[in-house]
């Protein structure tokens, strides 16, 4: 399991900025060291372990990038169209046997071999048959076009793909482009996961009439997995200090990661903080972010521990913000800073000068052509309608205290986010 000494963070004081709460775990979280084999199929998602260096060019041979006819480039047409008989015919996975000959031109399929000494490739689109069946070629060409060199996209020894980064299709794509059948990962990180609160049952239990059923556990599972993690189900724990840490000293010891929701907050029934401080060391109860305020991030036995708010809207924040860099650390996957996409504001809204804030909103195309984003028209962090009707989240920076319809600001998409 990944152990962190209970020295490991500095608490910055009442209120941390997101960006030092974020710097903190980069910097501290030791990643694990396990690493397994798996097959090529099943790497997306997972964190690469070992740099791939290419241990082929890729392209691996000289190519033709179009249908058309290939000749050499001492042959090419200067001033005037000129007539060239046809030397061979060569298709895509056949060899090109023999070289061209001079004066002469070939016939060539989309990613077909160049023959030996042939260099450029007119498009047969460009290209005319006369009556005697001698192939008519255009002059101008460019000495070079329309082939792919050996080695253009990739060349042999190149470190293509780095440890510690987090596989997608396209790496997957990369890899079998090498002929790899297997990838060397990290193993998944294993997250503990709970709820917390008397006022919680979970889907398909009976709820009585003051009760909810607990929707931030799945929530929260879900997007676990989707950054490869290994998640354990540890269902609701019940608002009693003793009880809480009972449970979260139990799991510790197995998991990489204990992620609870709720009852991190200052009220007389939220017991979180209380109970990480009586088994582990707390080093961050509040963050400078709406929504979210309240995160508790503390180590019990070497265990970290992310407590998010009970609120969906801010528990679906805070784990974008806190949660998914500290899995990227723990797996040592490279940095994924989310970076806003400028659009323009069709909404006013005040803020508090100091924290950083997260306006949910709708995209819209406006009648000049430029995206506009739209707020959601409820405010609260406990709306799951206001994560379902819209396309993601506006930052407004801790200096932002202002927005005005027109003004350019920073959109983030749902679907980048995890």
């Amino acid at each position: 399991m990944a152990q962190l000494s209970d020295d490991c963070f500095a608490f910055g004081g009442p209120m941390m900025s997101v960006d030092d709460a974020v710097g903190l775990i980069a910097a501290r979280v030791n990643a694990i060291a396990d690493i397994e084999t798996v097959a090529l199929v099943d790497a997306d998602g997972r964190v690469l372990a070992r740099d791939i260096v290419a241990p082929l060019p890729l392209p691996p041979f000289t190519n033709s990038a179009v249908d058309g006819y290939a000749v050499r480039n001492a042959d090419l047409p200067q001033a005037n169209a000129e007539e060239f008989p046809l030397d061979g015919r060569i298709a895509a996975g056949s060899a090109a046997d023999h070289p061209i000959k001079p004066g002469h031109t070939a016939r060539i399929f989309t990613g077909a071999p160049m023959p030996q000494g042939a260099e450029t490739v007119f498009m047969q689109e460009d290209v005319r048959i006369d009556e005697s069946g001698r192939i008519v070629l255009p002059p101008g060409l460019k000495p070079g076009a329309n082939v792919r060199p050996a080695g253009e996209d990739i060349p042999q020894g190149h470190v293509a793909l780095r440890a510690g980064q987090r596989l997608r299709p396209q790496h997957v794509a990369l890899a079998a482009a090498f002929g790899l059948t297997t990838l060397d990962v990290v193993r998944r990180i294993r997250v503990a996961v709970f709820s917390t609160g008397d006022e919680l049952v979970s889907p398909g239990e009976v709820r009585a009439p003051s009760q909810l059923f607990d929707s931030n556990r799945f929530m929260l599972m879900a997007m676990l997995r989707r950054l490869g993690c290994e998640v354990s189900d540890l269902g609701i724990l019940r608002d009693a200090q003793a009880l809480l840490a009972d449970g979260l000293k139990r799991v510790a010891g197995q998991h990489d990661l204990i992620l609870t929701t709720g009852g991190v907050s200052t009220g007389e029934e939220d017991h979180v903080k209380a109970a990480v401080e009586s088994i582990g060391t707390l080093v961050l109860w509040r963050m400078a972010i709406k929504p979210g305020r309240p995160v508790a991030m503390g180590i019990i036995g070497g265990t970290p521990l992310i407590g998010l708010p009970g609120n969906p809207v801010a528990s679906f924040v805070t784990f974008v913000h806190v949660v998914r860099p500290t899995v990227l650390a723990l797996a040592g996957g490279l940095p994924e800073p989310l970076l806003p996409i400028p659009v323009r504001a069709a909404f006013t809204y005040k803020k508090k000068e100091g924290r950083r804030e997260y306006v949910r909103v709708s995209l819209r195309k406006a009648e000049d052509g430029a995206l506009e984003a739209i707020k959601f028209p409820r405010e609260g962090a406990g709306l799951l309608s206001s994560l379902v009707e819209t396309d993601g989240l506006v930052e407004l920076g801790e200096a932002v205290t202002r927005v005005e319809p027109g003004q350019s600001i920073g959109f983030l998409s749902y679907a980048n986010m995890i």
